[in-house]
């Protein structure tokens, strides 16, 4: 089955250039070979343009120690993010070549688990229920040329998992207590006209075992839920042992939180005076007039604002907008055996 194991489809060309040679869509074609984190069709070969596409997988330690202990991924009716986010760097595409980026999700076997907390472990617990919809998440750069796609991380930051089956927000949509394999697709734009004939070609995917998942509504291993909250940027809130940028100082001494309050000392009384004396016209003179002390409010110290640090050069994406081309059509996936690889036709007519 694709995905089980990291396998590439590569090409010896004759000149460093010559995998980018020939007219648009042309060349020789490469033959499949051993290698890492890639996949080919069989002998047919790939075209030229996706022949040497190699992707590595970003945050690959995070990746592992998740895997160590069983990564599990929210599912939401409304649609939750993964985290870890998948993200990639591209190396080996054609600079001028146009491409599309894609992801899909396939089902790691036939069975349903439930999670056993007597002993930490997920166990078998019958059949699968039958596959939800199978959708892809374009990029929403897709598509573009392959020197942007090389210039930065590539990050699915968009992409979002959910158990609701009639959703329209074109989320993946997943049954939850169920094991599944993430796939990223490298699909070349053929300008032919014919290019549906040359659509075995015209991609490449990658899968990384370290990143398949259980899909589950809530956190059943409470070690994944420790590890997300000291590793999600996002979830520092539910830190303990945080405290809030401003806070430090005893609770109740406002003040002493303060570090520019200051307070305007009171006048000194004037010396006071026997019950019932009357004073003259002249001690009254003489008497230093004090002014009005103006009310005295402690100045509140500036707010420290923490902006979102990225790592230097993700490549957070951008706003979804409305694709340009149709969305390809996959054959049914043969569950569970040798699965058929998807076609992908994107000719310009």
């Amino acid at each position: 089955m694709p995905g089980n194991g990291p396998t590439d489809a590569s090409c010896t060309p004759t000149t460093p250039m010559a995998a980018f040679l020939g007219g648009p869509g042309e060349g020789s074609l490469c033959t499949p070979g051993l290698g890492w984190a890639g996949e080919g069709t069989g002998a047919s070969g790939k075209n030229q343009r996706v022949c040497h596409a190699a992707a590595r997988l970003e945050m690959g330690s995070l990746w592992e120690e998740f895997n160590r202990l069983g990564t599990e991924m929210i599912v939401t009716k409304a649609g939750r993010r993964m985290f870890p986010t998948f993200q990639v760097k591209l190396s080996g595409l054609d600079p001028l070549a146009d491409y599309v980026l894609l992801m899909d999700f396939i089902p790691l076997d036939d069975k349903r688990y439930r999670y056993a907390f007597h002993s930490s472990s997920w166990l078998a617990a019958g059949r699968a229920e039958p596959a939800a919809p199978g959708r892809v998440h374009f990029h929403p750069d897709s598509p573009a040329k392959g020197a942007q796609w090389m210039r930065q991380i590539v990050s699915f930051d968009k992409l979002k998992l959910t158990n609701n089956l009639l959703d329209d927000n074109g989320h993946i949509i997943l049954n939850s207590m169920h094991r599944y394999q993430p796939r990223f697709h490298v699909v070349f734009v053929d300008p032919r006209r014919d290019s549906e004939r040359f659509a075995h070609q015209n991609f490449k995917s990658f899968s990384f075992p370290e990143t398949q998942f259980m899909a589950v509504t809530a956190y059943q291993n409470h070690r994944i839920t420790q590890l997300k909250i000291a590793s999600n940027p996002f979830a520092k809130g539910f830190r303990d042992g945080d405290p809030e940028p401003w806070c430090g100082v005893p609770a109740g001494s406002l003040l002493g939180a303060m570090p520019h309050a200051r307070a305007t000392p009171l006048p000194p009384h004037p010396e006071k005076q026997e019950k019932g004396a009357p004073r003259s016209r002249e001690a009254l003179a003489a008497a230093p007039q004090q002014p009005a002390a103006p009310p005295s409010f402690p100045e509140l110290p500036a707010p420290t604002f923490q902006p979102l640090n990225c790592p230097p050069g993700v490549y957070m994406g951008a706003k979804p907008r409305t694709l340009p081309y149709s969305l390809p059509a996959f054959p049914p996936l043969s569950t569970y055996g040798p699965a058929v690889a998807p076609t992908f036709g994107y000719g310009q007519q």
